[in-house]
């Protein structure tokens, strides 16, 4: 059951126009090339990204780093949760990344990582024990049709500060 401060923290990403200031003010460029959080809980995210002039590349498909940011995102959030307010702070870090581009991404795609269990399971673990932990978490996009266009692994550290 979510505490007070991740259902906060789901409200915020659930509200249409609150999810969109929060990107704007925490992650502008993810505000600027469409991303959008359709879905979040504590155990999963789903977070899209269109084909439009501003994440697009030469190829006539969306760029990588914009896949890339909406894949992050979806695994971001479920750290997030977590960590909101928390007290004493917990600080995260992507300390690696891996990308798989299996297909185009000509039109929307969609994250989903549903790693939310593991990732509070390392949260608990560094707050638990002092020291800093990491999780490999996945977060697979599909295009409308379902095929899978990217596949991203982020591990993420976490420590209190």
């Amino acid at each position: 059951m979510p505490t007070q401060p991740d259902q906060e923290f789901l409200e915020l990403l659930h509200h249409p126009i609150k999810s969109r200031l929060f990107l704007l003010q925490k992650i502008p460029s993810a505000f600027f090339s469409g991303v959008r959080v359709l879905y979040a809980d504590e155990n999963k995210a789903i977070v899209s990204i269109p084909y439009k002039w501003f994440s697009s590349n030469p190829f006539k498909s969306t760029y990588f780093a914009c896949l890339s940011m909406a894949a992050e995102l979806s695994t971001g959030i479920l750290a997030t949760i977590p960590i909101y307010k928390q007290e004493p702070a917990v600080s995260m870090l992507i300390t690696k990344s891996e990308a798989s581009f299996l297909k185009k991404a000509k039109g929307l795609t969609t994250f989903v990582c549903e790693d939310g269990q593991a990732i509070r399971n390392a949260i608990k673990e560094a707050m638990s024990t002092g020291k800093t932990t990491s999780i490999a978490s996945r977060s697979i996009g599909k295009d409308d049709a379902g095929n899978v266009v990217a596949e991203f692994i982020f591990t993420w550290s976490f420590k209190v500060k």
